[in-house]
């Protein structure tokens, strides 16, 4: 072989050792590389990267709102006497017409009267009201006016308690007036659920209604 031949041949083969060594390096470095990245990643402690909206943060939160909320529910519907029973009363509950058990009764004092009389329902325990009651007649809601000059006084009504309320349904003299067989009853004008009750056939003119007593003998309604 030539000088010029060897020559050529050895920087040939320099060039190409030299690729290969250069590959090589790259290859080992690039596995380097990746090998730390991999052992860097893993080597991170758990939890550390989690997000605030991560699921360990987010149990611990939900569990404490929840708790709060129901704490807050429960006092705030937590309203009236204990019972005992798990059960609450209402403190001071106005009557309704529906929390009342009613019936009438026909009196011959004072010209002819009509009785009413109320009791508590079963369990109930509820305030009558110092006013008249609301007592109207026939399809026109003619309304009973007052009987007494003062003012009655609250009556609670519970078990055996009753209240008693006189009505004239006629105040007038002759023959005016119309007939009918049934009375409206309410506690009071705001009462949502008024009551008809029957009386038998009576003329109303200008009719009248006690205060509530309770005593039946202290409502007689005089005009």
């Amino acid at each position: 072989m030539s000088g010029s031949r060897r020559k050529a041949f050895l920087v040939s083969a320099v060039l190409v050792g030299g690729a290969i060594l250069m590959t090589a390096c790259q290859d080992s470095d690039a596995a380097t590389d990746t090998g730390a990245a991999q052992s860097s990643s893993s080597a991170t402690p758990a939890g550390s990267a989690v997000t605030p909206s991560g699921s360990s943060t987010a149990g611990s939160n939900q569990g404490t709102g929840k708790g709060s909320d129901a704490t807050g529910k429960g006092t705030e519907d937590g309203v009236g006497s204990d019972t005992g029973n798990g059960e609450r009363e209402p403190v001071g509950q106005s009557c309704g017409a529906n929390d009342v058990s009613w019936s009438t009764r026909s009196e011959s004092q004072a010209g002819g009267y009509i009785l009413i009389i109320a009791k508590a329902k079963s369990g109930i325990t509820c305030y009558l009201p110092a006013a008249l009651p609301t007592v109207a007649f026939g399809s026109d809601g003619t309304e009973a006016g007052p009987a007494e000059q003062t003012a009655g006084k609250q009556i609670k009504l519970s078990g055996s308690t009753t209240a008693y309320a006189g009505v004239n349904p006629k105040t007038t003299n002759g023959n005016g007036g119309k007939e009918l067989d049934s009375i409206i009853v309410a506690i009071g004008d705001d009462d949502p659920n008024p009551v008809s009750l029957p009386v038998g056939t009576i003329t109303v003119d200008h009719p009248i209604v006690t205060n509530w007593h309770t005593a039946a003998k202290d409502a007689v309604p005089f005009s």
